[in-house]
């Protein structure tokens, strides 16, 4: 069934508008739906087995090799219905949340944006937020904001059903939070997501405020328009990167740290596991997905030469190292919490940047791959705590009755206002700018998972820097362990503990000393 499902997956997602693929997909998840209404049986029977019985069973070393798996599926326990409403739900599931999924992502593929006569997918639009031309990024961010308006009523019956469907959901199942449910998806205590978005918020000032205020200086502006703030410096290096030479950047990188990491890397090259050009139709951004232990991973991307590609490549690599490690725990542990799967795609991330930084000619070269990586950190870290908080006010706000366009576009501005900082202008049409954001529909509450990847990268590269004797071999065996162990237990060996808000702030203060260097060098 994870065969299937993932190979309809990728077929889909090599292009969304063919109405082919869109069937076969479709008929695929409805077929595995069925068919998987009739194990869900399985985990029900097991949490009603008492637990004397089964910590007795777990004596067994058969068994025993499976308790990660058990004892997790025992977190669901007060969560679990009655046989035939938990059948309900999984089928309903297909004509659900799946069919508003799956509205979102035909709708966002087959809109156009125009840009002096030319119709652009989204992809290439967004594309335009980066260029070296202020006019092109204008033109670019008025032809999303316009488009996005234009079908805002869409993306809002999405939300606002999706919304309500999950808080049916939670409802039904007892979650006393609208976020708990991911939280207990991704075997995190809510204590240490409340440390992490409390620490970040706290930041803001001395992180993305300051940062922006000081590339509006070298912008020379007053304020940046929102859609300045990921354009690259004047300075800035633009010339595209040939897929060749990001591949022998990401590996030589990997190679580095460990040959090992790079041999695993070097075979989505060589066996051609990775998806890399934009196509009409391809499904936006960029993924690495598991498929199944028996199998590999595949990559998508769309890449397009930019440095911050190549580091997105550098991303969805570490993902697929991580899979492949984690593979060998095969098909119910494999899968790693969502906030512990950020870790190797970011600290890979992390090697390709460092790489590229000592290899920086002069100071200005240092001065923009420096601003490069805080802009990233940035919208890794403050970005998607604001997405978070965003997502919460929005999931807060539908329990009181269906949200208008409006009300939604007030409460993203809101959120955008106070984590970008007063140094940022925001024009009318970018009210809009939610509507794109796929995790808010795939996956609600997912994006704190980034922020946590990042900072816990961050505490665990300055563990690295300083003592690297034997952490390579300590890092492959947190990625071997995938879904088998609490971050606690696979953070212990490096001496880091996620609940102490300590480790937050070493995490934070990486980002702030690269500001800090960037203050130098501009003094």
């Amino acid at each position: 069934m994870g065969r299937i499902a993932a190979y309809a997956t990728l077929l889909y997602t090599g292009d969304t508008t063919d109405p082919d693929r869109a069937k076969f997909y479709g008929d695929m998840q409805e077929t595995l739906t069925r068919i998987s209404t009739h194990l869900l049986f399985f985990g029900l029977e097991i949490n009603r087995i008492d637990d004397g019985i089964l910590d007795a069973a777990l004596a067994a070393p058969e068994l025993a090799h499976y308790r990660p798996w058990l004892m997790d599926l025992r977190k669901e326990r007060p969560y679990q219905l009655d046989d035939k409403i938990e059948q309900l739900f999984h089928e309903k599931s297909v004509t659900g949340r799946g069919a508003f999924n799956r509205l979102f992502d035909e709708t966002m593929a087959g809109l156009r944006f125009d840009v002096d006569g030319e119709e652009l997918a989204v992809e290439p639009a967004l594309n335009l937020l980066v260029s070296p031309d202020a006019e092109t990024r204008k033109k670019g961010a008025k032809a999303i904001s316009k488009t996005l308006g234009e079908n805002i009523r869409t993306f809002t019956l999405i939300t606002n059903t999706l919304a309500k469907d999950k808080e049916i959901s939670d409802r039904w199942r007892g979650f006393d939070d609208i976020a708990a449910s991911r939280h207990l998806a991704n075997r995190v205590e809510p204590e240490v997501v409340n440390a992490l978005v409390a620490s970040v918020e706290e930041a803001y000032p001395r992180l993305s405020h300051r940062y922006y205020a000081m590339k509006a200086k070298w912008m020379g502006m007053d304020k940046l328009n929102y859609w300045d703030r990921n354009a690259p410096l004047p300075e800035s290096d633009t010339k595209l990167i040939a897929w060749d030479n990001a591949r022998n950047i990401v590996l030589d990188a990997y190679g580095g740290f460990a040959p090992q990491m790079a041999d695993i890397a070097r075979d989505f090259f060589d066996k051609k596991w990775i998806d890399a050009p934009v196509r009409e139709g391809k499904a936006t951004g960029a993924f690495a997905h598991p498929t199944v232990p028996s199998a590999h991973p595949y990559v998508l991307l769309n890449y397009q030469g930019k440095t911050r590609d190549v580091m997105t490549l550098a991303h969805e690599l570490g993902h697929g190292v991580h899979q492949v490690l984690a593979a060998g725990q095969g098909p119910l542990m494999a899968d790693t919490p969502l906030t512990l799967a950020e870790t190797a795609s970011v600290f890979g991330e992390m090697l390709t940047f460092r790489s590229l930084l000592e290899g920086a000619g002069d100071v200005a070269e240092r001065k923009s791959m420096l601003a490069g990586k805080v802009e990233d950190m940035l919208n890794t870290v403050v970005r998607q705590i604001a997405f978070y908080t965003f997502e919460r006010k929005v999931h807060t706000a539908r329990l009181e009755g269906e949200l208008t366009s409006e009300q939604i576009g007030e409460l993203w501005m809101s959120v955008q206002a106070e984590s970008l900082g007063p140094a940022i202008t925001f024009d009318e049409g970018y009210e809009t700018y939610w509507a794109y954001i796929p995790h808010f529909v795939h996956s609600p509450f997912y994006v704190y998972a980034y922020a946590f990847g990042d900072c816990l990268v961050n505490s665990l590269y300055a563990v690295y820097q300083e003592t690297d004797a034997g952490f390579a071999e300590k890092y492959f065996e947190m990625l071997r362990a995938g879904g088998s162990k609490h971050h606690s237990e696979l953070l212990a060996p490096f001496g880091l503990d996620a609940s102490d808000p300590a480790f937050w702030q070493m995490g934070l203060k990486m980002i702030e000393g690269m500001i800090d260097e960037l203050e130098m060098l501009d003094s």
